[in-house]
């Protein structure tokens, strides 16, 4: 083959190398433009049926394996397989501790995939390892691996696998692989299984730490000579090798295949403990540092470096002194006050956080290693919120469009696991593969697995006296789980810290008046309570706090009204948190014009989803967990609901103005009541699972509109009939589905004339307001789209023919529109007003008074403009748990 030539579709560019399995060939993928790896056969060998049977297998065996260290294939196209091109560097050593260690944990974490798959690599040495200039590892050429016993690939059905054409060529007695990297058992041409790979990856890691072959040799017999007769030489190992790295390399590197590391999993949760879990040396601490400083110095950095060398010098005797600096990620970078705004990996190196284009594009995550200067974002995230990290660090878990979901930190398509109907309210990913969530609303906790499937309910209901479990944090072990618990969905600051055991399902209190509760590795427990992060000791075994809490910080930023804080650490004593005082429940509700004009209008603690009257001279809203009634004119408020531990919300106006019809406390369905505070809240619709939120009414009462859960779509709109000849008795007709789309379809709202229905849906990936006409929908009605860019909550105006939406970032957009029969052209969006809004959490963020010329919304803070935008400038403490430990006994 020559590199002019190609293979399908794949034109050759170059050769890349060539080895005993065949030669290998940088190639464009001219229908995807993208650079891929071909390898293919010599021709000489191409006759070889023996060789012919290894070569499909290789190709099946990586077809079987998808984990970001190891090179994906493919396909195979014309005898040749068509694998990823990864650009990069032979793994080679001397490395400094940490980064030898950083990559270990890749390489095993590559081995225990394959390992899951029953597949055995049998030639792992560094010229089989690349590094990424990101620093990411791949393992390639599994051109020796076969299939172990318990292997899938072992089937009869498949003759390319049969014992006389394949498995002969690598049995007992036949030695493969290279000389200086094969097990003892693998040199004397014994069978063999994982536990070669095991210690290839010992022999690997010692050539990492000191820059020099373990049993290099003039010949290959002197290699493995050396392999079977001759100990390793550990004091050539770097003095500040940790113990228990040394403790890992002498169970990998035991001859006796019985008495070596059984599983490669192992080795990777022995590498991600801290890296102070050994012997440490004046040396290796500053080195750690450095780790962190390309990309994070900046004035206050420096400063808190300067100010913690002086305090270093000062308090000598104390080896790790707390060290802070801030960080700016960047101008795409942003928070929000509802949602998690950042994550890191539990070993310290990888941050993860939300993003949005300069052009005010849709949400995406973006992820960025500590010691490099730019983020990369990861596609297919849009509308991602709540990252997490798989305790690998491998892996980001993130909520978005009513579905949990996780994307590999290399990239590639996010994976689906499970539909969440509602805000994610904090999720942790368990070393055994479940990940453990809680949701905003009224819920217990829930369980699902990360390979995907259906959540399965931990604690619900919650215990008795109790409407919501959240934040949850799985302890050491995994048997138990630290959650906050409340009586009430708002207003965390007298909630529980408690901890669930999950073999029982008992809850015990361990700390009263405070959320967002944590374990930390030091020994401590944190939680916030009034805008302070507290500290106490916790005794883990006992399930117990030791003494009084103690303040620790003062200027994290938290949200009482959801129970979280913008705090995350890793197990190496790192805490990242954004900085900013405490947000408090809203208050005070403006009137908003056109030119920004604005004067106060209600102001009442925890004021949500305002909606006018249809006469304008009433505002409903929801205030910790009742629905009330304003008279603007008055000044004066009504209470309509009695609930006293839940969260009635989301409230909207019959067309006569004589009744309010909201979501209830306990969920089941929509409710309506009097809008003047006499007579009895009533059923109107009943729902046993999941959740209904009341739109919009028609203009002649007879139909309510409103979105529901729904498995598999996110929430679906339906249409309510009434018969409200009787409004005391009012009588509902059977429920009829308006439109379900593959997205969430959300919040309807009727035109004046009742002949359309506006509503959000992500059926295009990002939120957007459409409309369609009533009572067609789905069934024979042409969509028409309004926003242009992400939007919620379509609101009609009654004066013209005109639509008003939010932005994702606070503008309020308008849009005229034209009607021609059954025929709805829209116009381009226009910016109303120049004043952006808070748009904050699931509730209605303003409404349109029906004289068209003012809003009811809380005008975003300097701060906050923005979605709750703000620069994000991320605050890092160094040294944590020593701190905790000098200050908190």
């Amino acid at each position: 083959m020559t590199p002019q030539q190609s293979i399908a579709h794949f034109r050759i560019v170059s050769k890349l190398g060539e080895g005993g399995m065949g030669a290998v060939y940088r190639a464009t993928d001219t229908k995807l433009n993208r650079d891929v790896a071909i390898k293919v056969l010599p021709e000489a060998f191409a006759s070889d049926a023996g060789r012919m049977a290894r070569f499909e297998r290789e190709a099946q065996l990586l077809a079987s394996i998808n984990h970001h260290n190891i090179a994906a294939i493919y396909g195979i196209e014309e005898g040749a397989i068509v694998m990823e091109l990864v650009e990069g560097a032979d793994l080679a050593g001397p490395v400094r501790v940490e980064t030898a260690i950083q990559y270990a944990r890749q390489i095993a974490a590559g081995l225990e995939a394959a390992h899951e798959k029953g597949i055995v690599h049998r030639d792992l040495k560094p010229a089989n390892i690349k590094v990424t200039p990101e620093g990411v590892v791949k393992l390639l050429d599994f051109g020796l691996a076969r299939g172990t016993d318990e292997s899938p690939l072992q089937s009869s059905a498949n003759p390319t696998l049969s014992p006389t054409l394949s498995l002969a060529m690598t049995q007992a007695g036949m030695i493969l692989g290279t000389a200086a990297y094969m097990s003892p058992e693998q040199a004397r041409g014994k069978a063999v299984d994982k536990r070669s790979d095991i210690w290839a990856f010992g022999v690997v890691l010692f050539e990492l730490l000191t820059g020099r072959m373990l049993y290099g040799g003039e010949t290959a017999s002197d290699s493995m000579a050396a392999v079977i007769t001759r100990e390793p030489d550990w004091s050539a190992l770097p003095k500040d090798t940790p113990a228990h790295v040394r403790r890992l390399l002498a169970r990998c590197l035991r001859k006796d295949p019985k008495q070596r590391l059984r599983d490669i999993g192992e080795a990777r949760i022995m590498l991600e403990e801290p890296i102070d879990a050994g012997p440490a040396t004046a040396s290796s601490q500053p080195e750690a540092h450095r780790f962190w400083m390309p990309w994070a110095l900046g004035g206050t950095a420096v400063l808190a470096l300067i100010l913690g060398g002086l305090l270093w010098r000062a308090t000598r005797p104390l080896e790790r002194p707390l060290l802070r600096f801030s960080a700016d990620m960047g101008p795409e970078a942003f928070a929000a006050e509802d949602r998690i705004t950042s994550a890191i990996s539990a070993d310290g190196t990888r941050l993860a956080y939300s993003v949005r284009p300069a052009n005010g594009g849709t949400v995406l995550l973006a992820t960025r290693l500590m010691d490099q200067s730019k983020p990369t974002v990861l596609s297919g995230t849009e509308n991602a919120t709540d990252p997490f990290f798989s305790p690998d660090g491998q892996w980001i878990g993130f909520f978005a469009d009513q579905h949990l979901k996780k994307v590999s930190i290399q990239g590639g398509a996010p994976e689906t696991l499970g539909d969440v109907p509602t805000a994610l309210r904090g999720a942790d990913w368990g070393e055994d593969g479940n990940i453990v969530f809680g949701i905003a609303g009224l819920s217990g906790l829930a369980r699902i697995p990360a390979s995907g499937g259906t959540p399965q309910g931990l604690t619900s209901p919650p215990k008795e006296g109790e409407i919501t479990h959240r934040w949850p944090q799985i302890l050491p072990g995994g048997q138990t789980i630290l959650l906050t618990g409340h009586t009430r969905n708002t207003e965390f600051e007298d909630a529980n810290i408690e901890v669930l055991f999950l073999k029982t399902g008992q809850l015990k209190v361990v700390q009263r008046g405070g959320y967002f509760g944590r374990y930390l590795p030091s020994g401590h427990l944190i939680f916030v309570h009034q805008g302070t992060l507290y500290a106490v000791p916790f005794d883990l075994g006992r399930y117990e706090t030791r003494g009084m809490p103690v303040p620790i910080l003062q200027d994290v930023s938290a949200n009482s009204f959801m129970g979280g804080a913008q705090l995350t650490y890793s197990r190496t004593g790192t805490v990242v948190y954004l900085s900013g005082k405490s947000s408090e429940a809203l208050s005070a509700l403006l009137s908003l014009d056109s030119s920004g004009k604005t004067e106060p209008l209600v102001s009442v603690a925890g004021l949500r989803s305002p909606r006018f009257s249809p006469d304008g001279k009433r505002l409903a809203f929801s205030s910790n967990g009742n629905i009330w009634v304003a008279d603007l004119a008055r000044g004066s408020t009504t209470r309509l609901t009695l609930s006293q531990n839940g969260s009635d919300s989301c409230p909207v106006w019959t067309p006569d103005g004589n009744h309010v019809v909201y979501a209830p406390a306990l969920g089941g369905g929509i409710w309506w009541v009097r809008s003047d505070g006499s007579g009895e809240p009533q059923q109107l619709y009943e729902l046993k699972t999941g959740t209904a939120i009341p739109g919009s009414f028609s203009p002649d009462g007879r139909y309510l509109a409103f979105h529901q859960d729904a498995s598999g779509t996110g929430r679906d709109l339906w249409t309510l009939p009434l018969d409200t000849t009787d409004p005391d008795h009012p009588k509902a007709g059977k429920p009829e589905l308006f439109l379900a789309t593959k997205g969430s379809d959300m919040e309807p709202a009727f035109s004046p004339d009742g002949r359309w229905l506006a509503y959000t849906s992500s059926q295009a990936g990002a939120l957007n307001v459409f409309v369609r006409p009533f009572p067609e929908g789905a069934k024979t009605g042409g969509q028409a789209q309004i926003s242009t860019g992400p939007g919620r909550y379509a609101t009609w105006s009654r004066t013209a023919r005109e639509i008003f939406y939010a932005t994702a970032d606070g503008h309020i957009m308008v849009v005229a529109y034209t009607v021609n029969g059954r025929s709805f052209e829209a116009g381009k969006p226009r910016e109303w007003t120049g004043t952006p809004i808070l748009t904050s959490g699931p509730y209605q963020w303003y409404d349109l008074a029906p004289d068209g010329k003012h809003i009811a919304a809380f005008a975003a803070r300097e701060a906050d403009k923005g979605e709750m935008k703000v620069d994000l400038h991320l605050t890092f403490l160094l040294n944590f748990f020593d701190e905790l430990k000098r200050r908190v006994h």
